[in-house]
């Protein structure tokens, strides 16, 4: 452990030299690195690692196109500013808040929204849903319709790019 030289013990061997009143002392270091030693251990096998939070997408392979009939096929649209506009087939866009209290209050997707496709796809079985999400739209957005969709239990969704026309056909609507 810790260890001090007595006082009458000389450090030099020279018959010149005074007697030094410095009390020497070495400190041992090793309870100090098994204590550090323990603590480490226990903190990394106490803690628990976060896990991924990742889901599941199925992608059709690249061979072979699926035809849908047009009045089968739902898009929704997701603009920059939280608002989906839902149009079924060659129909004019209807226009749905995302949120229900606008983006600062980020709980749910909206009542109205979630009716919506509840409504839809009980009436058709064979409904397909086309999400298409502005490039300057939250990713978070996207995450959520994917969610609320497997919630519902809606398994025949595809998400596809978002292009200048889908800005002229919510324009025109406007």
């Amino acid at each position: 452990m810790g260890m001090v030289e007595g006082p009458g013990e000389r450090r030099g061997t020279k018959k010149k030299q005074r007697r030094h009143r410095r009390i020497g002392f070495s400190l041992d270091m090793t309870p100090m690195v098994d204590v550090a030693f323990l603590l480490l251990t226990f903190f990394m096998l106490t803690t628990t690692f976060s896990k991924a939070n990742t889901m599941e997408i199925n992608i059709p392979p690249a061979t072979g196109e699926v035809k849908v009939a047009g009045s089968n096929v739902m898009t929704l649209r997701i603009t920059e500013e939280g608002v989906a506009y839902c149009s079924l087939g060659d129909e004019r866009p209807l226009r749905i808040p995302l949120y229900d209290g606008g983006e600062l209050r980020r709980l749910s997707l909206s009542a109205d929204l979630r009716s919506l496709l509840r409504r839809e796809t009980a009436v058709n079985s064979k409904l397909v849903i086309v999400v298409k999400i502005s490039n300057r739209a939250r990713y978070r957005n996207l995450v959520d319709i994917i969610d609320e969709l497997n919630l519902m239990k809606i398994d025949r969704f595809s998400l596809d790019d978002y292009t200048l026309e889908d800005d002229l056909f919510i324009k025109k609507a406007a």
